[in-house]
């Protein structure tokens, strides 16, 4: 080259060769550089390790024609596997085995989980059948879903009582606080207030032998407690009212105040002998598996509460009007009826399935004197077939009703 070639050539640099032998597989430092320079710009910065002789991938191209190799790769490859932020491929299809370096980052692996499945083919993907999916979906709740069942039946019976019981409140609620007529309310007041003595016999029911003294009359006066003889004869002035309009009123039986004592209170505990007698075809005329509806007075020392047999929901109901609960008395009434209906019917009950239920949405007294008229009148509710539409402020009204239906023998 001449000496005016700077001149057209001014980035020409010149090259000074080292005297020094050069080793036998080295094809001159101009090829190794380019490589070190195309992989820094369209790749990556390689670690000092990659600049040795070690790296010359053409001497690894080399040893392909039976001359010795180096491990220029298998350094690569090592430094690759340890970068977590790139993916290193083998590209075979060349045939070459070289190293190549995907330049996208990858942050997340699941990310590249997802990629590499989207672009398989879509026949690749096994699919879960929906409707295999919808009943998987379903039998994970088919106890809950039983359990909603079950309330959703209940709750439609009960909301088909009560349209029924609204029914007939609308039919007989006017009948139901009928006021006393002028003559009624005068032949209460004297019998409340009229000077005599006190043993005078002012009823007698001749069926049930039950007579009312003066004396026992009184307790139906306001903020007396009511005693045995006005309860018993008003539950047989009920008895009496459904015989004379049967279409009327419920099925039901009325046992008296003495029942459940004799019943729970025995010499061991649970009698169902003492009682046996109580309930016969030829004494009633029918069985109490035939009832709607049987009714329990139950006295707590100065307290009255209701049980109730319901036949035709198979529940055992607790009324008591001062909100209480006594577990005991479903308990009882439970065996009793197991052993009547298979003593009077020769048919076997299972009352393990029925509901015990405190009927908590009930009129609540708000004194110490009423709870024996409150249960009297649950009991001429519930035996209509209607809900509990009275309250505390009803009583002193009821009182003189009860009053005038004993003194007539008849109970409307």
């Amino acid at each position: 080259m001449t000496a005016s070639t700077p001149a057209f050539f001014p980035n020409l640099r010149k090259r000074h060769l080292d005297a020094s032998p050069l080793p036998r597989h080295f094809h001159g430092p101009q090829s190794h550089t380019r490589l070190i320079q195309r992989l820094r710009r369209g790749f990556l910065l390689l670690p000092p390790e990659a600049r040795s002789l070690a790296f010359d991938m053409g001497n690894y191209i080399s040893s392909a024609f039976g001359r010795p190799s180096d491990d220029g790769r298998g350094l690569f490859s090592r430094w690759v596997r340890k970068r977590q932020d790139l993916t290193v491929a083998m590209d075979e299809e060349a045939g070459t085995g070289l190293p190549f370096v995907d330049r996208r980052r990858v942050t997340d692996p699941r990310k590249v989980t997802l990629e590499a499945e989207a672009v398989k083919p879509q026949q690749w993907k096994k699919r879960v059948p929906y409707y295999k999916k919808a009943y998987e979906a379903t039998t994970q709740h088919n106890s809950r879903l039983e359990e909603i069942g079950i309330d959703m039946k209940f709750q439609e019976e009960k909301l088909s009582e009560i349209r029924k019981s609204d029914k007939a409140v609308k039919e007989d609620l006017s009948e139901l606080f009928k006021p006393l007529t002028a003559e009624e309310e005068n032949e209460v007041h004297d019998c409340f207030h009229s000077r005599g003595p006190s043993s005078k016999v002012l009823v007698l029911h001749e069926p049930s032998n039950i007579e009312i003294s003066k004396e026992k009359f009184q307790c139906l006066r306001p903020r007396c407690w009511l005693n045995d003889e006005v309860i018993n004869l008003y539950l047989e002035l009920l008895k009496e009212r459904e015989k004379r309009e049967p279409k009327r009123f419920l099925k039901c039986h009325f046992f008296n105040t003495f029942f459940y004592k004799k019943l729970a209170c025995g010499k061991n505990g649970y009698d169902y002998k003492s009682v046996k007698r109580w309930t016969s075809h030829k004494k009633l005329g029918y069985e109490l598996i035939e009832c709607d509806k049987i009714f329990v007075p139950v006295h707590k020392d100065v307290h009255w509460c209701l049980a109730i047999i319901n036949m035709k929901e198979n529940t055992f109901q607790y009324l008591d009007s001062l909100g209480g609960m006594d577990h005991n008395v479903p308990r009882v009434l439970a065996r009793y009826i197991s052993e009547e209906v298979k003593d009077k019917s020769n048919r076997v009950i299972n009352t393990s399935s029925w509901h015990e239920e405190l009927v908590d949405d009930i009129p609540l007294q708000q004194n110490g004197w009423d709870c024996g008229m409150f249960m009297l009148k649950y009991i001429d509710f519930h035996s209509r077939g209607l809900p509990l539409s009275f309250s505390q402020e009803h009583m002193e009204y009821f009182r003189k009703r009860t009053a005038k239906e004993i003194l007539r023998l008849r109970a409307d």
